[in-house]
């Protein structure tokens, strides 16, 4: 059995910012965020000394099981030592799946497909919204960091079909 037998599609996560992360060096850190997705692991570059990075970076995971949550840690680089962990969030991404189920077409630019509130059991800063953009589906989350005293990571889930692949 081949990959393509069963490979639902490419997730593609566009790690867009670090709002006010904690400081793990003198006065600031050099954070970089590695997303994890079943045994997949991708990592956005270094930003130096700032605790406000934009990274602005797209990494993308093939997707074969739809119940996978999507994993995102935030380190601080350190030359000589250990990386210093600046906190974690979980993505689940089960309302976004669904709402790609759908197989909705022709929706106004920016209209609403659900709403994800944040609550006990996830790590949002803010409402998600997953939304038709541009002749697709998007979400874009905001994430409060758990196990550090601050800090919040902006991502947006984005899906591409492949031709050949099984298909949600």
């Amino acid at each position: 059995m081949s990959l393509m037998d069963n490979l639902l599609g490419i997730l593609r996560v566009h790690v867009k910012r670090g709002i006010n992360l904690a400081v793990r060096d003198v006065s600031s850190s050099d954070p970089y965020v590695v997303l994890k997705l079943g045994r997949q692991k991708l990592k956005t570059r270094v930003v130096k000394k700032n605790v406000n990075p934009n990274w602005n970076e797209d990494l993308s995971f093939t997707v074969t099981d739809p119940n996978l949550s999507l994993t995102l840690i935030v380190y601080d680089h350190d030359l000589f030592s250990k990386d210093d962990k600046m906190g974690d969030a979980e993505i689940d991404l089960k309302p976004y799946i669904e709402a790609l189920r759908m197989e909705l077409s022709g929706l106004p630019d920016g209209a609403i497909i659900s709403t994800i509130h944040p609550n006990r059991c996830n790590c949002l800063a803010e409402e998600s919204y997953v939304r038709w953009s541009n002749d697709r589906i998007v979400q874009s989350i905001c994430l409060r960091l758990r196990n550090v005293e601050r800090g919040e990571v902006e991502v947006e889930l984005q899906w591409i079909d492949l031709p050949g692949s099984k298909g949600l």
